[in-house]
């Protein structure tokens, strides 16, 4: 007390103190509109489901990349083909709405010194108007134990990730029911432990594929809530994002720097669309934004997918125990390791599959987001905010928030303008963002203005 005394008079004899920004209209943005379809999908995530995925795959005893590839009942190769008959078999019950592809590419690495043929299993759900717009769910289906080089000691890998397969396969069903403009990838990765080998070739794929992708939600173990040390978290999930782009070029960055947008790139923006869908949509479960591209000193196939230029993010349990991961099954000195069917929770893994799906809908229903978006206004008390509308926008929401602050605090509706005047929103004092709206509300996220935000995809 005595120091915010000392402190306090310090800043009297200072003079007047420096006022914060002023208030700026609209302070409170209010929501997009309810859409109650996303309850109805969130609803619908069967906690069973889940557990089934995840006992069939850890039924093959190990899906380490270079195990087996002829046998029916054991090895990546019998998992991968139980997945795509899993496709198949959700494609069937909607009509055929979902086409089976499955990309190979001989990858060699330190992990793979001798080559490895390395093949994803894609469930595409295609769009109904903007098709070439993709959005992606992934997860991997290789796991391992201690030894990254053992192909033959059971490596169950129930939740690492075969939690990530499960919620892959689950939001394929929920969303399999439903037709979306924007085309969804269901995405199941292969080589993921040997070099984030099943990243990569889902980057090539979507390069040669020529989709516009405008999120990939990597969901890489997602289903334990009994952390080390006693920690039982059920109520959170988190969500790592990049800060700066991984193909922000020298210029890009310089401009950056001056003017801010470290803390916005499109996959940060969609970790924020993300926490507000949770607010709205998943009752009892709060997304916890990071603002790393991945736990530290470690890696996912989000970060192939980051490397080639298109939005990506990790979707991680809130409490993990570690061992439980890249453990070989035994017990020691009293304490069990390796990752088994009992630690994962499957209601808490529907609760993270709800926030994927109910995301997945909300991105995939809405415009895309706007480009060029750029702010003018240098020795102002106004700020212009311009945007290249998508075309399937009927409408914008124009953006505003302290330099400091995390989320968005300030929004203002617009029509189907092109730009639009902060009348004394000082372009010095905050950051900007707009998002696209459509006729029937959907809303895409935010865009940050220049290269530092846009999530129009592709590497320098």
């Amino acid at each position: 007390m005595r120091s915010v005394l000392v402190l306090a008079a310090a800043l009297a004899l200072a003079g007047p103190a420096v006022a914060a920004p002023a208030a700026a209209p609209n302070p409170a943005p209010s929501p997009a509109k309810p859409q109650p379809v996303l309850k109805t999908i969130a609803a619908d995530v069967d906690p069973k489901a889940l557990e089934a995925t995840i006992r069939a795959l850890v039924g093959f005893g190990t899906r380490h990349t270079l195990s087996d590839t002829t046998s029916d009942t054991r090895g990546i190769g019998a998992a991968r083909r139980w997945t795509a008959t899993r496709f198949a078999a959700i494609s069937k019950a909607c009509g055929g709405c979902i086409t089976v592809e499955m990309p190979t590419k001989t990858f060699t690495g330190k992990r793979a010194p001798n080559g490895v043929e390395i093949v994803d299993v894609l469930g595409v759900q295609r769009g109904t108007t903007d098709r070439e717009r993709v959005v992606i769910i992934a997860g991997h289906i290789d796991s391992r134990v201690n030894d990254v080089m053992d192909a033959t000691t059971d490596a169950p890998g129930a939740n690492d990730d075969a939690s990530g397969v499960a919620a892959v396969l689950e939001a394929a069903r929920v969303l399999s029911k439903h037709r979306f403009p924007a085309t969804i990838v269901y995405a199941v990765l292969s080589g993921e432990e040997q070099g984030l080998y099943g990243g990569q070739l889902l980057a090539e794929t979507a390069k040669a594929e020529g989709w516009k992708v405008e999120a990939d939600l990597n969901n890489d173990i997602v289903g334990n809530v009994h952390g080390i040390g006693g920690a039982v978290d059920r109520a959170h999930v988190r969500v790592f994002s990049e800060g700066t782009k991984a193909v922000e070029t020298p210029e890009q960055a310089d401009a950056r720097r001056y003017n801010g947008g470290e803390v916005d790139s499109p996959s940060r923006n969609l970790a924020r669309f993300m926490d507000g869908l949770a607010e709205r949509y998943v009752r009892d479960l709060d997304v916890v934004m990071v603002y790393r591209t991945d736990r530290f000193g470690r890696g996912g196939d989000q970060v192939p997918m980051l490397e080639a230029g298109y939005p990506a993010v990790r979707v991680t349990e809130a409490a993990e125990h570690y061992d439980r991961q890249h453990q070989t099954v035994r017990v020691e000195n009293g304490r069990a390791y390796g990752d088994v069917v009992e630690g994962v929770d499957f209601p808490y893994l529907a609760q993270v599959t709800r926030l994927n799906a109910v995301t997945l809908a909300a991105l995939a229903s809405a415009p895309a987001p706007p480009s060029g978006v750029k702010i003018e206004g240098a020795v102002s008390a106004d700020t212009k905010v311009s945007w290249a509308p998508a075309a399937d926008a009927a409408g914008h929401r124009v953006w505003w928030r302290g330099t400091t602050e995390p989320t968005w605090s300030h929004a203002r509706s617009v029509g189907a303008e092109t730009s639009t005047v902060l009348t004394n929103v000082v372009i010095d004092d905050w950051f900007f963002g707009v998002s696209s709206v459509s006729a029937d509300g959907w809303e895409s996220p935010v865009v940050f203005p220049g290269a530092a935000g846009s999530f129009e995809s592709g590497a320098k």
